[in-house]
């Protein structure tokens, strides 16, 4: 570490370029790269390596899965991982000047994004949280379908050919589906007496209902842990600012979980009709001249500062204290 606390670029940082059969590591002390298979004895072989170069951070990016079984392995190891945006890493590549792009490229270029950028290590979610989370993105899934063929049914009209009756079949058979997906999202939260908890704490809120307490549940792990303002960050409803010299430019919402922020968007619309608090906060924005949008946001962001201290502090809904 440096005098200001910073990491040192020469510090122990492993960068890790993962894909579906192997990946790439880079140790930026060392200058050693190699390559290892991704099934799980070579991935256990990997995590021993690692150990011994005891990294103080090893960075990969979101891979859509991929990452998974290799940052859990470390996490386990008790190795601190940080998984970064891909979009992130691909602007710092841009700011080095560095537009070639292998894997071998990708995985120094991780290891120096991780020694200058000194992105946070966050704990792994669990493997049930993992599977809650499949859950509700596969109810989502499910709904997304449904609406899409039910909207094909209705463009064909009064039809009665065997288009028509196919449609009808599968609609039946997606309904029958979501209600599974429900039931067995119900199921996995009762099995547990903090998700059990917290659901009944989410739920207490004005404006949120069973789908959104279970996308916070599932897709929002860190709920609880962080601050207002860097829980808002992660979900993307902190607004940034655009401004230059004497403009000052319209502050905007950006990255984030679209699953997360989709669902309390939702909740916020209900908010700020049928829940008082909210209701006059909104209201009072609209009054000062804020846009419907702008003001729907705010009480997005207020409404996950409320129930991040709710779950912070395992207190129910209280409008005094709200």
């Amino acid at each position: 570490m440096t005098q200001r606390g910073r990491m040192d670029q020469t510090a122990a940082v492993v960068g890790i370029d993962v894909s579906k059969s192997e990946s790439v590591i880079f140790a930026l002390a060392s200058q050693e790269r190699w390559t290892s298979r991704m099934d799980p004895d070579a991935i256990e072989a990997l995590v021993t390596r690692l150990r011994e170069l005891a990294p103080a951070l090893i960075v990969m990016e979101a891979t859509g899965g991929y990452e998974g079984p290799l940052a859990a392995a470390c996490a386990a190891a008790g190795l601190p991982v940080a998984i970064v945006n891909p979009r992130q890493v691909r602007a710092f590549a841009q700011a080095l000047g560095r537009t070639a792009k292998t894997d071998a490229i990708d995985a120094e270029l991780l290891a120096l994004f991780g020694a200058r950028v000194q992105p946070t290590p966050r704990a792994l979610p669990t493997a049930e949280t993992t599977q809650l989370a499949q859950l509700v993105a596969r109810r989502r899934q499910l709904l997304e379908m449904l609406t899409a063929e039910r909207q094909r049914l209705e463009q064909l009209g009064t039809a009665t050919g065997p288009v028509a009756r196919d449609l009808r079949n599968h609609i039946r058979w997606l309904e029958k589906r979501v209600t599974e997906a429900d039931g067995d999202i119900n199921t996995a939260i009762q099995s547990s007496a903090v998700w059990r908890a917290h659901d009944d704490l989410l739920q207490s809120v004005p404006g949120i209902g069973p789908a959104t307490a279970r996308t916070l549940l599932a897709e929002l792990p860190e709920l609880g842990t962080l601050d207002r303002r860097a829980i808002a960050a992660l979900v993307g409803v902190a607004p940034f600012n655009c401004d230059s010299g004497q403009f000052r430019g319209r502050r905007r919402i950006w990255g984030g979980r679209p699953a997360v922020r989709k669902a309390l968007y939702m909740a916020a619309l209900v908010a700020a009709r049928h829940n008082p608090l909210l209701a006059r906060f909104y209201q009072r924005l609209r009054a000062a001249g804020k846009p419907g949008k702008v003001a729907l946001v705010a009480v997005m962001r207020r409404l996950l500062t409320i129930v991040n201290a709710m779950i912070k502090h395992q207190s129910e809904w209280r409008p005094e204290t709200a």
